[in-house]
């Protein structure tokens, strides 16, 4: 009899559930439809970042080369252990075009009273960037041969680990080779509702 109603009880409880139906999976939240391209823009500009110009030797340009640069607020540290640091670029710009084939290269973070460099580098249907550089004191990095803004808060020579495509741009994640902070007291500038100006 024992044994009989432990099988009962058994099969009391496999009946028993094996009417229960499996527990509902929570449907995915789905994604925002509608955004604007200027509700995106409007956002996002609330939001204040940091100015650098990004440059980069093209020896395939002429028979001597020829420096080319980007003003970039996307910009961001990515790892300490190995230094990467990321930019993001355009897809079919010039600096797009050129990382593309040109692994090493440069960025100066730009002090408050270089916003005549950040707007000259940031002009859409601009000249030559050989006659954008002429006036602007340079020195000539080492590993990377690229321009580095004189009077910058920082600098550092980067090579590509990296390449994302992410929609209209690329993502280009590079090795920091080398990185300098000379001693200053410039503040740093910034880009905010659509305009540079100074921290604070």
């Amino acid at each position: 009899m024992r044994g009989g109603g432990a099988g009962a009880s058994v099969h009391s409880v496999l009946q028993t559930t094996s009417t229960h139906e499996p527990p509902a999976v929570p449907s995915a939240i789905p994604h925002a439809e509608g955004v604007s391209a200027d509700e995106f823009r409007a956002a996002l500009a609330r939001l204040a970042a940091g100015v650098v110009l990004v440059t980069a030797r093209d020896e395939e340009h002429g028979p001597h080369g020829e420096d080319a640069g980007m003003t970039a607020t996307a910009f961001l540290s990515v790892s300490l252990e190995p230094p990467l640091v990321l930019v993001s670029v355009r897809n079919d710009s010039r600096m797009d075009d050129l990382l593309e084939r040109q692994p090493l290269w440069a960025v100066s973070v730009l002090a408050e009273s270089q916003r005549h460099i950040a707007g000259r580098f940031a002009m859409k249907g601009r000249i030559s960037d050989r006659l954008l550089f002429e006036d602007i004191p340079c020195d000539r990095g080492g590993p990377s041969g690229a321009p580095l803004v004189r009077g910058a808060l920082a600098a550092l020579e980067c090579r590509t680990e990296q390449r994302v495509a992410a929609g209209d741009h690329t993502l280009v994640i590079g090795r920091v080779l080398t990185a300098t902070a000379p001693s200053t007291e410039s503040g740093p500038l910034t880009y905010f509702r659509g305009k540079y100006r100074r921290l604070g």
